[in-house]
């Protein structure tokens, strides 16, 4: 047997599976991914593997040498001119090239063939592929990773299924929010969440960090989930150092990429589950993650360790705080101005302060999950715990002032004395003349 022909039976008993009648589409991918993972193969090729079997059958399956190109199917001064042109508009086709140089009169009509010249380009290193990575605006990533654990973290936001949220109510999409480690590839954190914004991302960062310690630093994109006053805030606190990465280079979140790669076949399984709940999402989630993911060998960790191997077997000491200082770092603060009632307005809702802040500027510290109760500081005053305020169906009466906003009799106007001082200062001293009063001269 040749060895074209045993490639073509290998090929033959790889698409086998993918050309079985009655397959839906669901199972023709979930087989297709199966292949690709065992084989190492890409979906592009097994889709070209089946699409030559189903134009020639068995015939199309076997090896086709590539023809070869002679040193002068292309004169070299032609090659020349087309080289020139290819490098004075990088974005024109090789049609383009041909079409130039025949109305040019340098070729005749159909003397040289697109692919040919498209070889013969390639070979120089001029091809469209080659001349793009010159000339694309985007910058060029470098792979890096950090030494030990906690180093740095990254983060990113990947779009989910459609769930529905309750009998009867439409399908609503949901987010996935994952925390990574960049030197173990473990994933600190990653869950589901029903809706888009800062507050998914503070509940995954919050649990991050209360199982896996403090990061030296943290990588994010330019989302606003991202990027806001808050997050700022909360790494200070926590002495984490804020990174971002550059406007329009996707290619520097290399590592969450890939993960979310394995994240789109845990959904290809889901799907096959008729899931209907955004717990149940989650629960089949977090076994594929501890299974599928967390205790596999991973091919850039070091001797294939398992992204929990590498983290267990860092020998850098994890940094752990208080629970109560993670509360206390992730408390939002805005300033508000307290009104002559002695009330804010936060959030669409008034909460009553107190008459010791009449018109002066407060602090408002708050957790965004629960805004029942807010607390509220201003200069040396002591913090005050304030509360919604609740309008019953009889006014209520006005509190009385505090000692210190009190009025202080007076027994008289210290305004009139005081001006009164002042006229005569400015009428200065009186001077009489005898003269004209008719004293006689001494």
């Amino acid at each position: 047997m040749t060895k074209e022909k045993q490639q073509a039976q290998e090929r033959m008993k790889l698409i086998a599976p993918l050309l079985a009648p009655g397959l839906d589409k669901a199972s023709y991918q979930k087989l297709k991914d199966q292949i690709s993972q065992e084989t190492g193969l890409s979906e592009r090729t097994l889709r070209r593997y089946i699409a030559r079997y189903q134009q020639a059958g068995y015939d199309g399956l076997l090896s086709v040498k590539k023809r070869m190109i002679t040193s002068d199917a292309v004169p070299e001064e032609i090659l020349q001119e087309a080289i020139l042109l290819r490098r004075q508009v990088p974005g024109r086709s090789v049609a383009q090239l041909i079409q130039i140089l025949e109305w040019e009169g340098k070729i005749q009509p159909g003397q040289i063939k697109r692919s040919t010249l498209q070889d013969k380009l390639a070979q120089r290193g001029y091809s469209s592929r080659q001349m793009k990575q010159y000339h694309q605006t985007g910058s060029t990533a470098r792979r890096f990773v950090k030494p030990h654990r906690n180093c740095l973290w990254q983060s990113d936001i990947k779009y989910g299924p459609f769930l529905p949220m309750g009998l009867g109510c439409k399908p609503q999409q949901v987010f996935l929010v994952t925390w990574i480690d960049d030197a173990t590839r473990l994933i600190l954190h990653s869950e589901f969440y029903p809706s888009l914004g800062s507050p998914i991302v503070i509940d995954s960062f919050r649990q991050s960090l209360l199982k896996h310690g403090i990061p030296d630093a943290v990588y994010f994109d330019n989302g606003s989930e991202y990027r806001n006053k808050w997050m700022q805030t909360t790494t200070g606190i926590l002495g984490i150092k804020l990174m971002y990465t550059k406007p329009y280079s996707p290619e520097s979140k290399g590592k969450s990429e890939v993960f979310h790669h394995q994240v789109d076949r845990f959904l290809t399984e889901a799907r096959l589950e008729n899931l209907d709940s955004l717990e149940d999402l989650n629960h089949l989630y977090k076994v594929w993650l501890t299974e599928c993911y967390q205790h596999k060998p991973h091919s850039a960790l070091k001797d294939n360790k398992s992204p929990y191997e590498a983290f267990q077997a860092d020998t850098r000491p994890i940094r752990y705080m208080d629970p109560k200082e993670i509360h206390e770092a992730f408390l939002h603060r805005e300033e508000r101005k307290v009104d002559k009632t002695g009330c804010i307005s936060f959030q669409g809702k008034f909460y009553e302060v107190g008459l010791s802040y009449l018109g002066m500027k407060v602090t408002v510290i708050y957790d965004p999950a629960d805004t029942s109760v807010i607390q509220v500081q201003a200069g040396n005053l002591q913090p005050v715990q304030a509360k919604e305020r609740t309008i019953g169906p009889w006014a209520g009466t006005r509190p009385n002032l505090p000692e210190h906003l009190t009025k202080v009799p007076a027994t008289e106007s210290r305004l009139l004395k005081a001006a009164q001082k002042k006229h005569q200062q400015r009428q200065g001293p009186m001077v009489i003349s005898y003269r004209k009063a008719g004293e006689p001269d001494v």
